[in-house]
């Protein structure tokens, strides 16, 4: 009967240790590598940028005492052996609701999960932990050790758990990397805010504006814009009307490189169209920065005659020109039979011609798309035609 008392207790052991060896695992790799940018975002927004979140001190912090509150829950039920994961219901719930974050309109942050369903599961795991106290006592495992029943059972609780908390936290994958690129910017990693993302086709307009933001520090705006997916118009390229928002890097910043700041809410357009306008006036050069996001935003606006209208001003018509910009010209070219700007590639003219010869390969447009964008996703002439 001692052996048997003593293995049992040796089972109960190793069943708390696996479990808080899962918990902790699971809770720092959510915080650490999953969750970071969106806890700094929160916590900037929520300190109005007074505080900075630390990813090391707040994983840990924030691990420690979710595993300390399962403690205490543990202290005051007394669940054990095949029941022992559900003491981590608390501290899971808590995980999820603590990275359920999403913005509200007033570029703030709110939660999304509704607290009364908090109450609602509370109430459930408090019923199920009354009655899996009273049944444990019957819960006699003949086979207590590592690989029991009761450790499989356990193991399933806490994978529900996980299920449970991922199911409740922010798992949108265009606002992580936005919110990744927000927090490269801010830190000066102009490369790191390039590669969030980079391989996905989601986006939505607050990451094209940072994209826009980062390759515009690289000087290349031109030449790589439209190698990422592109969604939204020319209104959101720039948070000068509140059509993209930011909530981690600061819009001084961005005016700041822009050169000037808007008196008032007005579209990015109109606002470039000041800045060019204000800086004419002083009889200085125009600003390279404020001529590409014009002529791209005619681009995402897949306004090509105002493009062509205006390109010349800021860029000689030759091979020097960005990519994007010959590629406009190069469709222009074959669209309109009296073309205000004229630029001639013969490569990039038979790359077209191959371009229009696949598109009519195939009559049927979703297999025709699909084929043009192995080949050709990356072009603005892919751009024009397929977004």
């Amino acid at each position: 009967m001692n052996y048997r008392k003593k293995k049992q207790e040796g089972s109960a052991i190793t069943i708390r240790v696996v479990c808080a060896i899962v918990f902790i695992l699971f809770s720092w790799c959510w915080l650490y590598y999953f969750q970071c940018d969106l806890l700094m975002m929160a916590q900037h927004v929520l300190s109005h940028g007074i505080t900075h979140y630390n990813r090391l001190v707040g994983a840990i912090g924030i691990t420690f005492v979710l595993y300390l509150l399962q403690h205490l829950i543990h202290k005051v039920t007394h669940l054990n052996k095949s029941f022992y994961a559900l003491t981590y219901f608390p501290s899971m719930l808590a995980l999820g609701m603590l990275t359920d974050i999403v913005p509200d309109p007033a570029s703030g942050i709110t939660h999304k999960f509704s607290w009364w369903l908090i109450i609602v599961y509370l109430l459930l795991w408090g019923g199920c932990t009354y009655f899996f106290t009273k049944l444990q006592e019957l819960d006699d495992d003949p086979n207590p050790h590592i690989l029991s029943r009761s450790m499989w059972m356990n193991l399933l609780i806490m994978v529900l758990l996980m299920i449970m908390t991922v199911s409740i936290g922010n798992t949108n994958a265009v606002f992580h990397y936005r919110m990744r690129a927000e927090r490269c910017l801010l830190e000066d990693d102009v490369d790191g805010a390039l590669a969030a993302g980079k391989k996905s086709l989601e986006c939505d307009e607050h990451l094209v504006m940072l994209r826009m933001q980062a390759l515009a520090r690289k000087d290349a705006i031109g030449d790589k814009l439209f190698e990422y997916k592109v969604c939204g118009n020319s209104k959101s390229i720039l948070p000068t009307d509140r059509h993209s928002t930011l909530l981690l890097y600061p819009v001084d910043s961005v005016y700041k490189f822009m050169g000037a700041a808007p008196a008032y809410q007005m579209e990015p357009m109109h606002y470039l169209e000041l800045v060019q306008h204000h800086m004419l006036c002083k009889d200085t050069v125009p600003s390279k920065v404020v001529a590409d996001y014009q002529l791209t935003g005619y681009l995402i606006d897949k306004q090509i005659d105002k493009f062509a209208g205006e390109v010349g001003k800021y860029y000689a018509l030759n091979d020097s020109l960005p990519k994007h910009y010959r590629e406009a010209l190069v469709l222009y070219g074959h669209l309109r039979s009296k073309p205000v700007a004229v630029y001639r590639n013969t490569v990039l003219d038979e790359d077209y011609e191959n371009f229009r010869e696949l598109r009519r390969q195939y009559p049927n447009k979703m297999e025709q798309k699909g084929k043009v964008e192995d080949q050709y996703f990356g072009t603005y002439w892919y751009y024009y035609w397929y977004e």
